[in-house]
C-alpha cells in the first residue's frame, strides 16, 4: 500500500529544498483569511480520463486531437438498440488507482443513468456510478515533501467510473454550437474528496500530487491542457466556530494555476457577500481568467434533478480478492516512496526530483542515463537544458526525440574533454530538432572536437598576447578583468573548441 513519508524521517538536505517546491504559494495562498476569523471549506471533484486505447463501452479509439467526429461508433452516438459492454482495462486502472490511494475497492458495484440534456450528450443521460461506486474511502497525504509547511490528510470520499461527454465548440460560428463526439464515451475516473481542504495552496498541491500518482500508475496521462484531467471545486466559507456555509461549485478548471486563482477569488467574493449581510446562493459558477473572477452559470442541480436510475443494460461489476491481489502485486513504486529513494540514492534535491516526476517518463529517463554517470550532471542536463529546448520547440516530454543514448553520449563526451559544455548544448539542439546520431558522429561531421593539445594551445595563446601588448600591459598594471577578454580571443580563434581549463592555465602562466 501507499507509504506516506513522515516529517520526522525527512533528511536535512530534503528540508533545505522544500522552498523550491511550493507552487503559487505567495500569490494564491488563502491562509491570511484565518486572521479575519474566516475559514474556507474546499472539496474537489477530479475527472481523469482513463489511459485506455479504447472507450469505456465501445471499441472506438480514444486518441487525442483526431479529426472531428472520426472516432465515433453507434454506441458512442447512442443509436437505439445498441448495448454497452464495459472495457476491462478501464476497470483494472481504476482499481489500481484506488489501491494506491488506500481506498476500499467494493466487491460489488453497479452503474446508473444520470439524466440531463446537453447537445454533446447524445443519449440524454450519462452512464456513471452514483449509488454504488467501485471504491470508497482513501486519502491523499500532503507534507513538506509536497511543498506544505505541515502535514494534512485529504480524505477521498469515493472513486467512480463513468463515461465522458462529447465536446461543444462555441467559438467557430457565432450563435452556433458545433459538436465533436470523438470524446464521447471515453472512460473517466471521477475522484471525489471530502471537504478537508482549507486553502488554494492545499487544493493545488492535492491536484498536483494526484496528477503525479496517476502518471506513475499509468492510469491517466493527467494532461490538463488536453482535457485529460479536469477539476470542479466546491467552495464555501464560514466564520470559525459557526456551521459550514453554503457551497458553490466552480466548473471545468483546466490548470492548477487557474484552479488556485479561482478558489481565492471565490473565497473573497463569498466573504464580501456575507459581510454585507447577503446569503450565499448554492449555484454552479465558471472562472473568467482575464477578469480573474467567477461568474454564475446556473443554479446548482441536486440528485433529484438528474433522475438517477439503475443502468439496465450493464450487469453488476464484481471484483474478487484474487483480482485485487493480482493488481496490488503489480503496483509500481509510488510517489512518496519514489521521492525518498531518488533523493537518498542519487543525493539530488527535492526540486530536481519533482521536476523529473512532473514529466511522464522523466524518472525512468533520468535513471537510465544516470547509470555509471554523475547523477548531478545528468539531472542538470535534463531539467535545465533538455526541458528548456523542448519547451522552446513546443515539444511535450512524452514526445521527446532525444534518446537516453544520445543525451548520455553528450555527457560522456564532455567528461572525456572531447567537447565543451557549450558545444554539447549545440549538439543537443540538433538532436531535439530530429537528428538521431550520437554525439561523436555529429562532432566528427561538424569539426567540433575540443582542442586539448597543450603545445598547439600555447602557440595560439602566445600569438594573441604578442598581438595585443596594450591589453597585456593593462593586465600587468592590475586590470585583472581583462583576463576574460584574452580567453574570449582564444575561443574566437579556435571557434570555441579550445579546452577552457587549459586556456586559463596557459594564459595565467604567460601573463604572470
Amino acid at each position: 500500500m501507499w507509504s506516506f513519508f513522515k516529517i520526522a524521517s525527512t533528511p536535512n538536505h530534503v528540508l533545505k529544498s522544500f522552498r523550491h517546491n511550493i507552487i503559487y504559494v505567495k500569490k494564491f495562498s488563502t491562509h491570511n483569511l484565518y486572521q479575519e476569523k474566516w475559514e474556507a471549506i474546499i472539496g474537489l471533484e477530479i475527472h481523469a480520463q482513463i489511459n485506455s486505447k479504447k472507450k469505456l463501452f465501445s471499441n472506438s479509439s480514444t486518441s487525442f486531437n483526431e479529426p472531428v467526429n472520426t472516432n465515433v461508433s453507434v454506441i458512442d452516438a447512442a443509436f437505439p438498440g445498441t448495448i454497452p459492454r464495459i472495457n476491462s482495462k478501464c476497470v483494472q486502472l481504476t482499481v489500481a488507482t484506488s489501491l494506491a490511494l488506500m481506498g476500499n475497492v467494493q466487491p460489488v458495484s453497479f452503474f446508473d443513468r444520470k439524466h440531463y440534456f446537453y447537445p454533446d450528450l447524445p443519449a440524454g443521460y450519462q452512464i456513471t456510478q452514483h449509488y454504488a461506486p467501485i471504491s470508497l474511502g482513501g486519502k491523499i497525504t500532503l507534507s513538506p515533501l509536497d511543498g506544505l509547511d505541515y502535514e494534512t490528510d485529504v480524505r477521498i470520499k469515493q472513486i467512480q467510473i463513468e463515461q465522458d461527454t462529447g465536446k461543444s465548440i462555441h467559438d467557430i460560428k457565432p450563435g452556433m454550437a458545433l459538436i465533436d463526439l470523438n470524446r464521447s464515451g471515453t472512460g473517466l475516473m471521477e475522484i471525489v474528496t471530502e471537504p478537508d481542504i482549507r486553502s488554494s495552496k492545499e487544493a493545488g498541491l492535492t491536484v498536483r500530487k494526484l496528477q503525479t500518482l496517476l502518471r506513475t500508475l499509468g492510469s491517466s496521462n493527467g494532461n490538463m491542457e488536453e482535457g485529460s484531467l479536469r477539476c470542479d471545486v466546491n467552495v464555501s466559507v464560514h466564520e470559525i466556530g459557526t456551521p459550514f456555509g453554503t457551497r458553490c461549485e466552480i466548473k471545468n478548471l483546466n490548470s492548477i494555476k487557474f484552479l488556485m486563482a479561482a478558489v481565492d477569488v471565490e473565497i473573497e467574493r463569498q466573504i464580501a457577500e456575507l459581510k454585507k449581510g447577503h446569503s450565499i446562493i448554492q449555484e454552479t459558477r465558471g472562472y473568467d481568467v482575464a477578469a480573474n473572477q467567477t461568474f454564475r452559470l446556473r443554479t446548482k442541480e441536486t440528485s433529484a434533478d438528474y433522475r438517477y436510475m439503475p443502468e439496465p443494460d450493464i450487469p453488476s461489476l464484481i471484483i474478487t480478492e484474487d483480482y485485487l491481489t493480482g493488481i496490488h502485486n503489480k503496483l509500481p513504486e509510488l510517489p512518496d516512496d519514489l521521492k525518498k529513494r531518488l533523493m537518498n540514492q542519487y543525493n539530488i534535491s527535492l526540486r530536481d526530483v519533482m521536476s523529473l516526476m512532473h514529466e511522464d517518463g522523466g524518472v525512468e529517463y533520468f535513471e537510465e542515463i544516470a547509470k555509471n554517470r554523475n547523477p548531478h550532471h545528468v539531472v542538470n542536463w535534463i531539467t535545465h537544458d533538455l526541458y528548456g529546448l523542448l519547451n522552446t520547440n513546443n515539444i511535450k516530454f512524452n514526445h521527446n526525440p532525444v534518446t537516453t543514448q544520445q543525451l548520455g553520449s553528450i555527457i560522456d563526451s564532455i567528461k572525456t574533454d572531447d567537447i565543451t559544455a557549450k558545444t554539447g548544448r549545440k549538439i543537443l539542439t540538433i538532436m531535439v530538432l530530429g537528428d538521431k546520431r550520437l554525439c561523436h558522429d555529429i562532432v566528427q561531421e561538424k569539426g567540433w572536437k575540443q582542442l586539448t593539445n597543450t603545445d598547439e594551445l600555447e602557440i595560439i595563446c602566445k600569438n594573441i598576447l604578442s598581438k595585443n601588448p596594450k591589453q597585456v600591459q593593462q593586465y600587468k598594471q592590475g586590470n585583472k578583468n581583462i583576463f576574460s577578454w584574452f580567453v574570449g580571443q582564444v575561443m574566437k580563434e579556435t571557434k570555441s573548441n579550445a579546452n577552457p581549463k587549459l586556456v586559463n592555465n596557459i594564459l595565467t602562466k604567460y601573463l604572470n
